[in-house]
């Protein structure tokens, strides 16, 4: 018998009876479920093949699986780019891998932010949450010794919500650090 991760653990004992508690869902099978998890970072167009091989093994490192390079489709002469070359490296997260890099990232990786004062509350409108990160050295997998070239990284979470609203709730729920918007108290 496998380990259930520990996050999943959270979503079916704690989120799921929570959601079907606030929403009145009539099925736990209508609470909306996290579907993947896509990593992507771009490489620079002048990158030679050592650093595109980094780049690679560090999105591996924090993905926990190998990931795809992206291969430009056409030559760009301004952007000095030539066709067939390495433009972007991604991962797609699902089961069991994809628990676990959430996990990392709410409970170990943000809260390392400097001056962390939460994640934007904005989703794409369709229940999907987009997440820029400017530094990935935050992710304990990466050691700061060897690191050449701090990279940014795009995490996407692919949800089944339906709105904004379920898929905010569903995140905040699974302890995602969102930023409280509170307005400032007026003056009397």
């Amino acid at each position: 018998m496998s380990k259930v991760p520990s996050l999943k653990k959270v979503y079916l004992e704690q989120v799921v009876p929570e959601l079907v508690k606030s929403r009145g869902y009539a099925n736990p099978h209508q609470v909306p479920k996290i579907v993947k998890v896509s990593i992507n970072t771009g490489i620079d167009a002048d990158a030679d093949k050592n650093q595109i091989a980094d780049i690679q093994r560090d999105v591996a490192l924090i993905a926990g699986q190998k990931p795809v390079l992206a291969k430009s489709r056409k030559a760009i002469a301004n952007f000095k780019l030539k066709q067939g070359q390495a433009v972007g490296c991604h991962a797609t997260l699902r089961g069991a891998g994809m628990w676990e890099f959430l996990y990392r990232l709410i409970a170990v990786a943000l809260p390392t932010i400097r001056d962390f004062r939460g994640v934007p509350s904005k989703l794409d409108g369709q229940g999907n949450y987009n997440l820029g990160i400017t530094d990935h050295s935050i992710f304990p997998e990466i050691s700061i010794e060897n690191l050449k070239k701090h990279i940014g990284l795009d995490v996407t979470i692919v949800t089944t919500a339906q709105t904004d609203e379920e898929g905010r709730e569903l995140l905040r729920l699974l302890g995602m650090p969102f930023r409280r918007t509170e307005s400032a108290p007026k003056a009397a």
